[in-house]
C-alpha cells in the first residue's frame, strides 16, 4: 500500500475506465438485443447471429480491457514502490557517506590517496579528443 504522506503514483484511470465502460455498455446492449430477438422469434435468424456475435465480442473486449487496466494499476503501484526504494537507498548512501567519519556500522566509500590517480595507469581526458593519437593515424 502506498504511504499516505507521499504523493500518489500514476494511476491509469480516465481513459482506460472510459473504454472499459464503453465496452460494457455495448455488451449490455448487444445482450439485451439478443434476448429480445430470441423471445420474439422461434427460429434463428441472421439478426440473432449478428446480435450474438456482437454480444460475445464486446464482452470479451470489455474483459480484456478491464484486465489490462488492472495490470496497469498494479504496475503503477509497483513502479512507485521501486522509485521510493531507490530514493531511500540513495538517501541512505548519501547520509552514510556524510557519517563515514563517525564510528558506526557504515563502511565509507574507498578513496585513493592524493588526487585518485593510481600509479602505472595513464589517464586520457575525454575532452582533449585524443590529440596524442592523431600523429599515429596520419600516414
Amino acid at each position: 500500500m502506498v504511504d499516505p504522506s507521499r504523493p500518489h503514483p500514476y494511476q491509469p484511470g480516465a481513459v482506460s475506465l472510459f473504454f472499459v465502460a464503453k465496452a460494457g455498455v455495448f455488451a449490455a446492449a448487444f445482450w439485451i438485443w439478443l434476448l429480445v430477438l430470441v423471445l420474439r422469434t422461434a427460429s434463428a435468424t441472421g439478426l440473432q447471429v449478428l446480435a450474438a456475435t456482437g454480444a460475445i465480442t464486446t464482452t470479451l473486449v470489455g474483459v480484456v480491457l478491464g484486465a489490462r487496466m488492472a495490470l496497469q494499476q498494479s504496475a503503477a503501484v509497483r513502479h512507485a514502490e521501486v522509485k521510493k526504494l531507490l530514493v531511500d537507498i540513495s538517501w541512505n548512501a548519501f547520509a552514510a557517506a556524510g557519517n563515514a567519519e563517525s564510528t558506526g556500522k557504515v563502511v565509507p566509500f574507498p578513496t585513493a590517496p592524493g588526487d585518485g590517480h593510481r600509479p602505472g595507469i595513464d589517464r586520457v581526458s575525454v575532452l582533449d579528443g585524443g590529440a596524442r593519437d592523431r600523429g599515429d593515424r596520419r600516414r
